[in-house]
């Protein structure tokens, strides 16, 4: 269970941390808006955050559940996907946004926390096969326990990058997040492979 637990939170980490819309909507708050407006950013996102993860993975679930050979491909596809989705991350160069608008009315910063999380497609595409993929690979009675973990990862990376870019705005730059992406982009392809190694062990 605590072996799920820490594998779905390092997943998480790994899937939300990478340099996105959602994140920059969080650090452009934290470097203009008071820390009251920081955090209810940061909640509304950690909601649709995991509103999404929950999606993809109970979604990826139930298919796998009616379509048992889905699991296999699911397996042997999603490690390659995954590892791609670590590889990019690696080479990728982010950079801050600082035009985008954080002084909004309550319902501007829910429905722009809407936008970034649910009507980003890259988001709805690399969530299905990340969390679709550890689904195919966990036994179902341990699956509570891997989104629970990764639910708490969320949790965790909005408000402490909130609070630390808020605290160290000066500071922050192109070169943390390059940090921050790399870093992610190692846990995901060291998860890829081992989805891959799964996958062997089912077919052979």
């Amino acid at each position: 269970m605590i072996e799920t637990l820490i594998k779905g939170f390092t997943i998480g980490i790994a899937y939300v941390a990478p340099i996105g819309m959602q994140n920059l909507y969080v650090i452009n708050t934290a470097m203009t808006q008071p820390k009251p407006k920081l955090y209810l950013v940061a909640l509304i996102t950690i909601f649709f955050d995991i509103s999404l993860a929950l999606s993809c993975f109970l979604g990826m679930g139930a298919i796998i559940e009616a379509v048992p050979i889905i699991k296999i491909l699911l397996l042997g596809f999603g490690s390659i996907a995954v590892i791609y989705i670590g590889i990019q991350l690696i080479r990728s160069t982010p950079k801050l946004n600082t035009s985008i608008d954080t002084k909004k009315t309550i319902l501007q910063v829910v429905l722009s926390c809407f936008m970034v999380t649910w009507a980003n497609p890259q988001a709805l595409i690399d969530g299905t096969l990340l969390f679709g993929s550890f689904r195919a690979s966990l036994p179902t009675d341990m699956a509570k326990f891997f989104i629970i973990g990764s639910s708490f990862a969320s949790v965790f990376w909005f408000l402490a990058l909130g609070t630390l870019v808020s605290v160290f705005k000066k500071a922050f730059n192109e070169k943390a997040l390059k940090v921050i992406n790399v870093i992610c982009g190692g846990i995901i392809v060291y998860y890829g492979l081992k989805l891959g190694f799964d996958f062997l062990k089912v077919i052979i």
